[in-house]
């Protein structure tokens, strides 16, 4: 197994330990070493991703926690600094990202075709203080996607299943090597994204695994460094 593989899976497998850990992972909990400054902004940030999971509304259409840990430790890992999703919804998982943005210098580009949605998102976003991490883009994902032109260190996919393959198909060339791609709802919305799943486990230049196969599995794909 190449050494890029190997180090892939050693940073998921300790991701995904930690990410099921409860609190005593410490990722739900401020950095008690940090500078007051940032424990307070850390604090505002977890104190929104709280009421938001608390909203009955969003909360079948949201990851996890564990998922949202599990965003933030990949995002930190890989030292991060251009992502981009496809499927805002609330912000949920966009505020799970940006508590990872914040230490690495980098952004999110958060791709949504509902208004309702991006006017929520948006709230959120000032509400945690992040909101200047952040790019929404409105409008038909499929199209807008084309005018990307910046590496991208992870592209996170959740938005319509059957649109995976699309996605990915049109985002992979701007995928660093080393990079990584993301995809929820790989094991209970399975059936609608065959396409997709067949492409990232089929590839040679890809290696893919699943994790937190409970409830709704998330994808972790690395693009192979040649």
């Amino acid at each position: 197994m190449a050494a890029n593989i190997k180090r892939l899976l050693v940073t998921i497998c300790a991701a995904a330990l930690i990410a099921l850990t409860v609190s005593c992972a410490g990722l739900d909990k401020p950095i008690k070493n940090s500078s007051a400054a940032n424990i307070n902004a850390e604090k505002r940030i977890l104190s929104v991703l709280e009421e938001m999971s608390k909203d009955r509304k969003y909360a079948t259409w949201n990851i996890t926690k564990e998922e949202g840990r599990l965003l933030r430790i990949l995002t930190a890992a890989a030292g991060a600094k251009n992502i981009v999703e496809i499927g805002t919804s609330n912000g949920y998982s966009t505020i799970w990202f940006c508590l990872a943005l914040r230490t690495t210098g980098g952004r999110i580009t958060t791709h949504e075709i509902d208004p309702y949605r991006i006017e929520i998102a948006d709230k959120n976003f000032k509400k945690a203080g992040i909101r200047h991490l952040v790019t929404i883009v409105a409008g038909d994902a499929h199209e807008n996607v084309t005018r990307l032109k910046e590496p991208i260190d992870i592209l996170y996919i959740d938005a319509d299943k059957a649109g995976y393959f699309d996605y990915f198909k049109k985002l992979l060339p701007l995928v660093r090597p080393g990079g990584l791609i993301l995809a929820h709802n790989t094991i209970d919305l399975a059936s609608e994204m065959q396409d997709y799943l067949k492409a990232v486990t089929n590839n040679p230049e890809l290696e893919t695994i699943i994790l937190l196969k409970q409830p709704s599995g998330l994808s972790v794909t690395l693009k192979k460094r040649r």
